[in-house]
C-alpha cells in the first residue's frame, strides 16, 4: 500500500477531501509550515500523524527545506500531495521528489499561475475558470497536467463566489488524481499525462446551475 504525505498551510479543505475519499493508500502524515494551520486539528481527529515545520523559525529557505524533507523522509512517502501549501519550494527540493509530488492550483493552467487567480480571471473576462492538478516541477505552477475541472464564469460573479465554485471542483478532482497515482495508472510521456484506465476523464466541466 502506497504512503501519502500531505502538506498544508491553512484550513486544509483539499486535505479533508483526500482523507474522506478512502482510496487504497495510507495517509501517513499531514505536515504544515504553520503551527496555526486549522487543518492540523482535522488530521489529528482523523488519527493521522501531524507535524509542524515552521518556516518562520529558520534563517534561510535551504534550512527550512532540509527540515521539511527530513520530516517527510521519516514517513517514506510514495506520494507528496500539496494541498494549499503556500510556500514556493526550491528546485533542488522539487527534483528530489520528481514524479511523486503533485499540486492543485486554482486556475486552468497554464492560465493564471501564481496568486489571486480568481480576481485575475474576472479582470480578464474569461468565460471558463477552474482548477488543475499537476505534477510539481521547478517552474512554479507548471508541470504535467493530470486533470482539470472548469466552471463557467457567471455575469456578476464576485471573487468569493467564483472561488467557492472552483473549490467544489478541487474537492472533486484532487482525490481522483491521487487515486490514479496510487493505482499506478498515470503515465507521463513527453511532458503529457495519460491515464491507463477505461473511461478515465481528465477534464471535467461543471454545469452552469
Amino acid at each position: 500500500m502506497k504512503k501519502i504525505v500531505i502538506l498544508i498551510s491553512g484550513r486544509g479543505s483539499n486535505m479533508e477531501a483526500i482523507v474522506r475519499a478512502g482510496f487504497p493508500a495510507e495517509i501517513v502524515a499531514v505536515i504544515s509550515n504553520r503551527a496555526d494551520a486549522a487543518g492540523l486539528r482535522f488530521a489529528a481527529q482523523a488519527g493521522i500523524a501531524t507535524r509542524v515545520v515552521d518556516e518562520r523559525t529558520f534563517p534561510a529557505r535551504e534550512a527550512f527545506e532540509d527540515a521539511l524533507a527530513d520530516a517527510m523522509e521519516k514517513c517514506s512517502p510514495d506520494l507528496v500531495a500539496l494541498a494549499g501549501f503556500m510556500r514556493v519550494l526550491g528546485a533542488g527540493f522539487v527534483r528530489r521528489y520528481s514524479g511523486r509530488m503533485i499540486n492543485i492550483h486554482p486556475s486552468l493552467l497554464p492560465a493564471f499561475p501564481g496568486l489571486h487567480t480568481h480576481r485575475r480571471a474576472l479582470q480578464e473576462g474569461v468565460k471558463l475558470h477552474g482548477c488543475t492538478v499537476h505534477f510539481v516541477t521547478p517552474e512554479v505552477d507548471h508541470g504535467p497536467i493530470i486533470i482539470q475541472a472548469a466552471v463557467p464564469v457567471r455575469a456578476g460573479d464576485s471573487e468569493a463566489a467564483l472561488a467557492a465554485r472552483v473549490l467544489q471542483q478541487e474537492h472533486r478532482v484532487y482525490p481522483r488524481a491521487i487515486r490514479w497515482f496510487v493505482e499506478d495508472r498515470l503515465v507521463v510521456e513527453n511532458g503529457l499525462v495519460r491515464v491507463n484506465a477505461a473511461g478515465a476523464n481528465q477534464s471535467v466541466l461543471a454545469e452552469n446551475d
